[in-house]
């Protein structure tokens, strides 16, 4: 631990902060923590400049010639937008900025103070440690618990069950240990997100740890993980978020790594037979009926797709959880109705940036681009042809299930909004949604 006055211009607003998320650029980290809790950091900034000095010094890590803001953010984004208001990012903070800098006392500092940890792993122990009292925005502010889930996710800290540990122990069982001890703390990372485990062919359920696909080429696979991690082919910095792990486990597919998924199995076992009736025999009194659940509010179910959400997906993931957790189908419909229309967009723009299907033009209609990523995920196998022509069907402008349909919610201004045709809408879309944003 070492405690250095490093220039402001040095530090990198965290573009993966635990407060929101991976973002693609510290511009974006920035713009997110006022748009999360701009009241907090306008009260943090006065805070800075009445008394003209910062009483923590922020938690800064190396990268490359600059240095990441693991703890600290908001001080360091106030300091930031006190030394050149036009990085704030709408008129008004630049404004605000602007006219708080005059304030401080004395000369404002070109450098801060910061307590400098080159060891990340380090740096997490840290943070599972802090984050306590809100002081109206002045203190650190609480991690609620989509703030805890992004930390556990990124880093495998405070999950239950150490996967590296069951791990090391199936290989083991197996003869298949690298001969060099495997760094169980980057091991936990690369694999903090459920959706990461399942491609590697294990999945934690109910604190345990279970092989999903075949077993013998899921054990491979995981030698052939823990190999290069023993021996530093792969490194810490290489799997520091998430685009870094997708893209190291993306590189396992495209070698025919990773373990080929298990047919499901069609058999169903058979139902008891009945007690033959006998002279004395009662019929046994029916079970009361279970209470009915009660429905999910919201448009997309309470149930895990399987998505990891690297940095370029953030709006896609901040409009997720809107329609999956916030807006309620009996109260907001026509919000719901053309967030979902933007969800549709923005997933398909995604496959097409990411995975360049033939023939999509920029001039395309919603549905032709829709029609044409959907007949590229039939090529690859990710679809079949019934759920193809069922795509295909959403061009058909007369059908209520169709891109038509979100077309008029959200541009015609007598079109009454259902929410029972918006969940059959998402019933029909969800999987080619889920595609496109994992492409």
């Amino acid at each position: 631990m070492t405690y250095r006055k490093l220039p402001l211009a040095s530090l990198i607003v965290n573009p993966a902060n635990d407060r929101h998320g991976e973002l693609e650029n510290e511009t974006a980290a920035i713009a997110q923590l006022f748009a999360a809790q701009e009241p907090h950091m306008r009260n943090l900034a006065k805070d800075l400049v009445n008394k003209g000095e910062v009483f923590e010094p922020p938690l800064v890590f190396p990268s490359g010639d600059k240095y990441i803001v693991a703890d600290g953010n908001r001080r360091t984004t106030c300091l930031k937008l006190l030394a050149n208001p036009r990085r704030a990012p709408t008129v008004e903070l630049q404004q605000f900025f602007a006219d708080l800098k005059p304030k401080w006392p004395g000369t404002f500092p070109d450098k801060l103070e910061c307590r400098v940890e080159a060891d990340r792993d380090r740096v997490d122990d840290i943070l599972f440690r802090r984050h306590t009292g809100v002081q109206g925005g002045i203190g650190q502010s609480t991690w609620n618990d989509r703030m805890k889930t992004n930390f556990v996710v990124r880093t495998g800290k405070g999950g239950g069950l150490n996967v590296a540990d069951e791990i090391e122990k199936l290989l083991k069982e197996a003869k298949l240990l690298p001969g060099r001890k495997i760094p169980r703390s980057n091991l936990n990372r690369l694999l903090s997100a459920e959706t990461l485990r399942n491609r590697l062919g294990i999945s934690v359920r109910k604190g345990k740890l279970d092989i999903i696909r075949d077993r013998a080429e899921t054990l491979s696979t995981l030698h052939r993980v823990a190999n290069d991690l023993a021996s530093r082919t792969i490194t810490l910095e290489q799997i520091w978020d998430t685009e870094a792990k997708l893209a190291y486990i993306d590189g396992l597919d495209t070698e025919g790594v990773l373990p080929k998924v298990m047919p499901k199995s069609g058999a169903k076992p058979l139902p008891s037979p009945a007690p033959a009736p006998g002279p004395s025999h009662v019929p046994p009194r029916p079970a009361p009926a279970p209470p009915r659940p009660q429905a999910w509010p919201h448009l997309i179910p309470d149930v895990n797709y399987g998505i990891t959400w690297p940095a370029h997906l953030q709006r896609h993931r901040a409009i997720w959880e809107e329609l999956q957790y916030k807006l309620e189908l009996s109260e907001e419909p026509n919000a719901i109705s053309v967030l979902l229309r933007v969800l549709l967009e923005l997933s398909i723009e995604n496959y097409v940036k990411r995975a360049q299907p033939t023939g999509v033009q920029e001039a395309d209609k919603l549905s032709r681009k829709a029609a044409k990523v959907a007949a590229d995920l039939h090529t690859k196998g990710k679809i079949d042809k019934k759920y193809l022509g069922a795509i295909n069907k959403l061009q058909q402008g007369e059908g209520i299930v169709s891109i038509d349909t979100l077309n008029r919610y959200v541009h015609s201004p007598n079109f009454s909004v259902s929410p029972e045709h918006l969940k059959m809408l998402w019933e029909t879309l969800a999987d080619f949604v889920v595609h496109c944003l994992t492409a």
